[in-house]
């Protein structure tokens, strides 16, 4: 039972999203302390209120509504968002579209349909298995013959 858990912990993924959490908590501080000190403190000054804008309010009855807080934590929110989006996923994105492999089409996996019975057989068939009717061979252009050479496929007789 203890072994089972040591090999959960120590996985790779759990180790990696233990440190991405970690690193996401303190980066959140960052963004919040820098909206904090600096943007809601624009924004008193262009709504012109007093001091921080983070402590507007308005008050029904005798029940306070801190709206200043809720904007703040948006605003921090969005710039945590962005930051995270144009800083990571962007080029994360663009990084693995470089260097992913394009896998190269099988020509044996191609299919097409046998036009006597209809059936499903594969694209370099010169016979159909099904009802062993004669197929014309598909013509150049539709077969890609770079890919006939690299699976050892011989050409169409």
């Amino acid at each position: 039972m203890l072994n089972g858990f040591k090999d959960f912990i120590l996985r790779g993924n759990v180790v990696s999203m233990a440190i991405g959490l970690a690193v996401g908590s303190a980066f959140t501080a960052v963004v919040t302390g820098f909206s904090k000190a600096f943007i809601t403190p624009l924004i008193g000054l262009a709504t012109g209120s007093v001091g921080d804008f983070s402590e507007a309010k308005f008050t029904v009855g005798k029940t306070i509504f801190p709206y200043g807080l809720a904007i703040s934590a948006a605003i921090a929110f969005v710039i945590t968002a962005a930051v995270l989006y144009f800083c990571i996923v962007v080029p994360m994105t663009k990084f693995q579209e470089r260097f992913a492999k394009e896998e190269a089409q099988d020509a044996k996996s191609e299919k097409r349909d046998c036009p006597a019975c209809f059936s499903e057989i594969p694209a370099i068939a010169t016979r159909c298995a099904h009802c062993t009717g004669t197929v014309e061979p598909l013509a150049p252009a539709a077969l890609p013959t770079d890919d006939l050479a690299k699976t050892g496929v011989p050409a169409q007789r």
